[in-house]
């Protein structure tokens, strides 16, 4: 996030102040907003302060809601499976492509996909394990 900041700042620096640009300064601004969001997803997902409506599972007692929230976890690291699975076949798809004001390949964009989904399903796991109370004294 600094850095995205920092450059960002530089170039509204460099175009306005200098009538001049930082040619990669978009392409560098957009990749590091990308890596910045799907490396912080999996520690929202630790915490389960994601956004969610939860007036069903509210209404369950408590064993059903454990049975719920185990088997949501359950179905979520499938989902998070697939996903790292498509990221992957387009990580391979894309390795020779270049950017076009960088000398670096395009899946750059999509390697923190498949970080990300291996982070999380490594916390589902976890979850899975334990149970939904995991984290509950610990402090934010």
């Amino acid at each position: 996030m600094a850095a995205m900041t920092i450059l960002v700042a530089a170039q509204v620096f460099f175009r306005y102040v200098l009538s001049s640009s930082i040619d990669s300064a978009d392409e560098l601004s957009r990749l590091f907003f990308v890596w910045s969001i799907f490396l912080a997803l999996p520690h929202g997902i630790r915490y389960g302060v994601h956004v969610g409506i939860d007036l069903l599972p509210m209404a369950l007692s408590a064993k059903l809601q454990d049975l719920l929230f185990c088997a949501m976890n359950i179905f979520s690291a499938g989902l998070m499976i697939a996903v790292a699975y498509a990221s992957w076949l387009i990580i391979v798809d894309k390795w020779a492509e270049r950017m076009p004001t960088l000398p670096l390949t395009a899946s750059l964009y999509y390697l923190p996909v498949l970080i990300c989904c291996a982070h999380a399903v490594l916390h589902m796991v976890l979850l899975i394990w334990n149970g939904p109370r995991l984290w509950k004294d610990v402090s934010l």
